[in-house]
């Protein structure tokens, strides 16, 4: 595998959502082991989230902290944070796109 990238849309703005903190994880027994933490750009991008190190086969978690970026916008939010866990095989690429609002969020395998 060679990476795992995101991309935020502040969909209740209508634009990217940049400075959102993204941290992967990979499932590690009963628990997790944190791989790193990026900051999406100002095109509400984070790439290269995955390590050449840590480029296997398992179970992953990115976990977004929407609350942060919308507090920082003076706005209120329902979510503290969003957790995305997705398993990954030996694809050369996954891209896991994910949409939000102050009351809700959506995500999808991108490409």
């Amino acid at each position: 595998m060679s990476g795992i990238s995101t991309h935020v849309l502040d969909i209740a703005q209508g634009r990217p959502a940049a400075g959102v903190a993204v941290t992967l994880a990979i499932r590690d027994g009963d628990g997790w082991t944190e791989l790193g933490t990026r900051r999406t750009d100002a095109h509400g991008r984070a790439g290269d989230l995955l390590p050449p190190r840590a480029q296997r086969p398992g179970t992953y978690r990115l976990r977004f902290e929407i609350g942060d970026y919308f507090a920082a916008r003076g706005v209120a939010a329902f979510y503290p944070w969003v957790e995305i866990v997705c398993t990954l095989s030996d694809e050369p690429h996954y891209h896991v796109p994910l949409l939000v609002s102050p009351f809700g969020y959506t995500t999808y395998r991108g490409s």
